[in-house]
C-alpha cells in the first residue's frame, strides 16, 4: 500500500500553489485538544487564510478554522481559530527559522491528513508569486496542451 492510499485528506488548500511556488515541504503533527480531532474528520476544517510562524519554543499555525464538533460536550468550548502548535523535529525548526528570516519565504499549510490515526498537516516553504509569474505558468500550460493537442492529431492521421 502506498502512503497516498494510507492518508486521508480531510482539508486541503489548493490556491497555495497557484499563489505560491512552494520550496520545501515538511510534514508536523499538531496539538489539538478535545474534539478538534472528531471536527477534522469530519472535514470540518479550513485552512486557505491559515500560515505558520516560528517562534522560540516552536513552530505554530495561526489562522487555521476548525468549527465545533456537532456532539462535543458544551462545557468545554475550544475557540475554532485558536492557534495550534505543530510538532517537528529541532533541526527542521531551525531550518524553517533561517528560511522565514531571508526575503520573502513564509510558512504556508498544503493539507490537512490523517495516517495512522494522527492529524498531520504539510506546511511548504514557499515565495509569493508575481502576477507575471502567474502569467506566464498559465502561458507555459497552455502552450503544453496545444502542443499535445497536435501530437495526438498528427497520431490520428
Amino acid at each position: 500500500m502506498s502512503t497516498r492510499e494510507a492518508q486521508k485528506v480531510v482539508v486541503d488548500n489548493r490556491r497555495a500553489r497557484h499563489d505560491y511556488s512552494v520550496d520545501e515541504t515538511f510534514e508536523a503533527g499538531m496539538v489539538l485538544q478535545g474534539s478538534e480531532v472528531k471536527a477534522l474528520r469530519e472535514g470540518r476544517g479550513q485552512i486557505r487564510e491559515a500560515y505558520a510562524v516560528v517562534r522560540e519554543d516552536g513552530v505554530y499555525i495561526l489562522g487555521m478554522h476548525i468549527s465545533p464538533y456537532s456532539g462535543a460536550s458544551t462545557h468545554v468550548e475550544v475557540p475554532p481559530t485558536r492557534e495550534r502548535k505543530l510538532l517537528l523535529h529541532r533541526k527542521e525548526i531551525e531550518h524553517l527559522k533561517n528560511e522565514t528570516q531571508r526575503k520573502g519565504m513564509t510558512l504556508i499549510p498544503l493539507r490537512v491528513y490523517f495516517t495512522r490515526g494522527l492529524a498531520k498537516i504539510e506546511l511548504g516553504l514557499a515565495r509569493g508569486k508575481k502576477s507575471y509569474d502567474r502569467r506566464r505558468e498559465i502561458a507555459e500550460r497552455e502552450a503544453k496542451r496545444d502542443m499535445e493537442r497536435t501530437q495526438r492529431r498528427r497520431e490520428k492521421s
